[in-house]
């Protein structure tokens, strides 16, 4: 927290969080598809569920490990289809998304989930895209897309995915690396990642979730992450602490993510405010949010209770989620204004 700001009483923490300007780095847009909307598209689209109800679909929420809920996201995803479908997913995410008080989203979507169903990439980076164009006039945030590769499947399918893509390069800033992390290391995907920096596209991947320090290091050296989504094992390893701090590598941790996985059970083990302390970019996102059951804000609601973190996180992690954003230095210095006058506001209550 900056040294010019007065404490914060605890009183106001929880509405501090809710109102301060953040950015979201670590959203799958096919994980913010909530029921309601999955039975929607599914009448538009003339696609059986194998469900009676909403209700009844929310409760097969219950995972026990990253994939069973893999498992589920990809049934849910079959009913996008159109570019509609897309848009409409895309632009109902940014619309909660800035009730949150989020200004900037880079977001993740997974064109293999679709292409193998058959539907055009064009389907769905153009749907994608112009939900994201729409969002800004409409409800004033910014939106960047962030193509990520299945780790499950082949190399090949990568490059092939990438040449699928680049014909639509003006709309999209990067790519990542997601899906079942376990028995998938980041080196798998080396030389599809150096052909993407080759193109000056942004590296971003998931690595130290369920998986060891080591793929962490891997992200770092083979793919040249810019930033590691989630990241929360490099707690395990000293060094690696170390240079994530050093280099000011950021990290895009998503808590409930992480207590429904059962990677943390209890929230109140969650070592988000250990990585803070130790000096890392550390981030708070909502990752898949339809299925975890929070978006941004209670993320952070719910691991600050459960930590006992102060208003001196808070004001660094938002910090921190713009300083680790590929957004232009104009936008970032306009949010940190942004941020420093919420914090007056609440300090002088």
């Amino acid at each position: 927290m900056p040294p010019s700001l007065p404490p914060i009483a605890d009183k106001h923490l929880p509405a501090l969080l809710a109102a301060m300007p953040k950015a979201v780095l670590h959203i799958h847009v096919e994980g913010s598809l909530e029921p309601e909307m999955i039975f929607q598209l599914a009448q538009r689209n003339d696609i059986p569920l194998p469900y009676a109800s909403v209700q009844e679909l929310r409760s097969a929420y219950a995972f026990t490990n990253l994939q069973s809920f893999l498992d589920l996201y990809y049934q849910g995803a079959g009913v996008l289809q159109k570019e509609e479908d897309f848009y409409d997913l895309a632009l109902a995410y940014l619309a909660r998304a800035a009730m949150d008080n989020v200004v900037h989203v880079e977001m993740f979507f997974d064109p293999q989930t679709h292409t193998a169903r058959g539907v055009a990439m064009e389907t769905v980076v153009h749907g994608l895209a112009r939900a994201c164009r729409d969002a800004q006039a409409m409800h004033g945030i910014s939106a960047s897309l962030i193509l990520s590769f299945l780790r499950h499947l082949s190399e090949r399918e990568a490059f092939e995915t990438l040449e699928q893509a680049l014909p639509l390069r003006e709309h999209f800033i990067g790519v990542g690396l997601d899906s079942s992390e376990l028995g998938h290391p980041p080196e798998k995907f080396e030389r599809v990642f150096a052909r993407c920096g080759e193109l000056g596209l942004h590296r971003v991947a998931h690595a130290g979730e369920e998986g060891p320090p080591a793929y962490i290091w891997q992200a770092l050296d083979l793919l040249h992450a810019e930033r590691i989504d989630h990241g929360v094992q490099a707690v395990h390893d000293a060094a690696l602490m170390e240079r994530l701090a050093r280099e000011r590598i950021p990290l895009t941790v998503c808590p409930l993510s992480n207590q429904k996985l059962q990677v943390f059970p209890d929230l109140r083990d969650h070592n988000l405010k250990a990585l803070l302390d130790a000096g890392l970019v550390a981030t708070v996102n909502s990752d898949d949010p339809a299925y975890f059951g929070g978006y941004t804000n209670e993320n952070l609601r719910q691991v600050f209770a459960a930590t006992g973190m102060h208003a001196g996180h808070a004001w660094q992690l938002a910090a921190n989620s713009f300083d680790a954003s590929f957004a232009p230095a104009a936008d970032k210095a306009r949010w940190h204004a942004q941020l420093g006058a919420v914090f007056e506001r609440f300090a002088t209550r």
